[in-house]
């Protein structure tokens, strides 16, 4: 069992994905965790979460939820500091690092902010463990299809993070240092799905960057399923990819307007946006396998290749969100599986998403 008797420290914890990846292991589906400390500077949130858990604890039957206060910690830090990271660190033995600046524009406004917490945090990190000889077990790096081939500084601060955490397995050799990359998450803080409710609430319009824009879309618990898998089954040094789905964002929009009498607008792409986000570069191609439902790109640094990675490619060019778009139909029938259609997107579950 992945989580038994350990303790798992998640930075941006507060976050949608971070939240997620929390409920999921309270759940106890991976394992009894002995604590689980959700570190984040925001303390409104870190409020928020202790307060829905307490309710929970009320209502629930599971043992785990109703015994929280001893299992669940929230502690208020920030990746960016050094003594911080090292407060918490040291008695994590997996570490998830889910803390980020992650819009698009933000990071091009701001980059030397996206730089101090995308890479001087994950940094922190890895020199906390390397100076003080912390036994934290795994290091896992929460990062972004915009990360592969990046043309913003959102992803390249992302692709950044990803080899200061592959890299540390050199010098580290006793803890295992893996990555996760994926897609959009279906109805994260922030992405294009809430705010085209809150646009066809309003009476419209809803904008569109560009009709044919493709992006992957995942959901949250396929966005955490994907964690599970790597810290099960990635070797040091290894990228976990989910093999997601993909859609227009004309599409996207046109599902959730329905019959409604809701105009679109064309608003163009954004600072740093890409037409078709890769998961999977050419150049990684050669060098990524399957394991199970999912792609491991092995590492290209020498010293972490095993058996010289003499393996048999998964894929044979790079992996565009271009390759196998949904239809209409299919867009329709995704969002509605994961209830994101405007009538599902409502209530106190939904409104604690998006905080």
């Amino acid at each position: 069992m992945t989580f038994e008797g350990k303790t798992i420290l998640v930075t941006g914890g507060t976050g949608s994905m971070g939240k997620t990846f929390v409920r999921r292991v309270l759940a106890g589906a991976q394992g009894t965790p002995k604590k689980v400390i959700v570190f984040s500077r925001d303390e409104a949130k870190q409020h928020e979460m202790r307060m829905s858990y307490l309710h929970r604890a009320v209502t629930t039957d599971e043992v785990i939820f109703r015994n929280f206060m001893n299992v669940l910690e929230f502690r208020i830090g920030d990746v960016r500091s050094y003594s911080d990271i090292c407060s918490a660190v040291k008695s994590a033995d997996i570490v998830v690092n889910a803390a980020a600046l992650k819009q698009v524009p933000t990071c091009e406004y701001f980059p030397m902010q996206a730089l101090m917490t995308n890479c001087v945090g994950a940094h922190n990190i890895v020199r906390a463990i390397e100076e003080n000889n912390y036994p934290v077990n795994t290091v896992i790096g929460i990062s972004t299809d915009k990360a592969c081939k990046p043309v913003n500084v959102m992803g390249m601060t992302k692709s950044l993070q990803e080899r200061i955490f592959i890299s540390a397995n050199i010098l580290n050799p006793k803890t295992r240092f893996i990555c996760v990359r994926y897609g959009n998450v279906l109805a994260s803080r922030g992405s294009v799905i809430p705010l085209f409710h809150d646009q066809i609430r309003n009476g419209g319009p809803v904008t569109i960057t560009v009709p044919d824009m493709t992006r992957f879309l995942l959901s949250l618990d396929q966005a955490v399923d994907t964690v599970f898998a790597a810290l099960k089954g990635a070797k040091p040094g290894e990228t976990y990819v989910p093999n997601a789905p993909a859609a227009t964002v004309e599409n996207i929009a046109r599902a959730l307007i329905g019959e409604r009498p809701i105009k679109t607008k064309i608003v163009g792409i954004r600072p740093g946006e890409k037409m078709h986000e890769i998961m999977v570069s050419d150049e990684e191609a050669h060098h990524c396998v399957k394991r199970g439902n999912y792609f491991a790109i092995l590492p290209m640094l020498p010293e972490l290749k095993l058996n010289g990675n003499k393996v048999r490619s998964a894929l044979t060019k790079e992996l565009s969100s271009a390759d196998n778009v949904a239809d209409f139909k299919n867009t329709v029938s995704l969002l509605k599986k994961h209830r994101l259609m405007l009538e599902n997107a409502q209530g106190p579950e939904w409104e604690e998403l998006l905080r």
